[in-house]
């Protein structure tokens, strides 16, 4: 029934196409992107045609014999349509593995993409782990997210912030400075986690620019002094915060909280969802608790990303 491929660089226009019209594919698994760090991971994508057609995507890597889910990005999992369901996702599954077995690999890791990025319901392959692959979870990180059609109010700690920087006179806008915004970020996490961004400052200017309309930089100003910012990932359903930071100006008097009460409140952002991401200790799951607070402030609510894992 199936016709198992591995992706090569020829294919990516054929691959990007299938992304861009799926029901939960999203600008991270256009190849564009993905291929920014190809050199960090050995890619072992795979592409199923289905009685000659492109049926699904499944973007992964393969380490010390094992797949992964693309290490290289938040969620990952089968790409599908709409002609995909719950029948044809078990057959693709068992396919893929046996495909898999048949290399030599023994073990899979899988991260479903979490449902708010679903244009379409999209929970196939999390019914086909269960029934097929005998998965069991093994990783759950906590996401908070703003249903921008049924927003919370502000806590008064955010609206306190709100009004500080009011007072202050500060100004939201969009920016293109990102050295600016870089340079605040890697002293918060030098500082707070001894930690740097995933991505550097060079690899975020190129992605910006290879994709201007889903990457987006909105900053809070005093004058022409940027006091924090975040980077927006814009995909069909959900207005994503990669990047959030602030000066310590900044937080002392609420840049962030007058930030997002333009985003969520004025910016008109015609998107089912705002999703804030995870809040967890690097290699916990345990979250943090002061930035998971700051998040709930702004009505944020829990979306859970999920892992499996699975032997062949």
């Amino acid at each position: 029934m199936f016709d198992i491929v591995r992706y090569t660089p020829d294919k990516a226009d054929e691959w990007n196409r299938f992304v861009a019209a799926s029901k939960n594919g999203t600008f991270l698994f256009d190849r564009r992107y993905m291929d920014y760090h190809s050199s960090r991971f050995e890619d072992h994508s795979l592409m199923v045609y289905r009685k000659h057609r492109l049926f699904a995507l499944l973007p992964c890597n393969q380490r010390d014999g094992v797949i992964y889910s693309h290490q290289g990005l938040t969620y990952g999992g089968f790409v599908t349509n709409e002609k995909a369901t719950a029948e044809t996702l078990c057959s693709t599954f068992e396919a893929v593995n046996e495909t898999f077995r048949a290399e030599g690999f023994r073990k899979v890791f899988y991260k479903p993409m979490p449902w708010i990025y679903h244009q379409l319901p999209a929970d196939e392959d999390i019914y086909a782990l269960f029934v097929r692959c005998h998965a069991k979870l093994v990783d759950r990180d906590v996401s908070s997210t703003v249903f921008l059609n049924h927003r919370l109010k502000f806590a008064e700690s955010r609206m306190s912030g709100v009004r500080k920087a009011r007072r202050s006179g500060y100004e939201i806008r969009e920016s293109d400075e990102l050295e600016a915004f870089w340079e605040i970020l890697q002293n918060n996490l030098q500082e707070k986690y001894e930690a740097k961004p995933v991505h550097s400052v060079a690899e975020m200017r190129l992605l910006k620019a290879r994709f201007p309309e889903q990457i987006r930089l909105f900053m809070c100003y005093r004058g022409q002094e940027p006091l924090g910012g975040t980077i927006l990932y814009l995909t069909p359903q959900v207005v994503h915060t990669q990047y959030i930071s602030a000066s310590l100006e900044g937080k002392k008097t609420g840049a962030l909280d007058l930030l997002f009460d333009y985003l969520l409140n004025k910016a008109g952002l015609e998107y089912p969802y705002f999703d804030f991401g995870t809040s967890a200790e690097k290699d916990s799951n345990e979250v943090l608790s002061s930035l998971i607070f700051q998040k709930q402030g702004f009505g944020g609510r829990a979306v859970c990303y999920d892992r499996y894992e699975y032997d062949l």
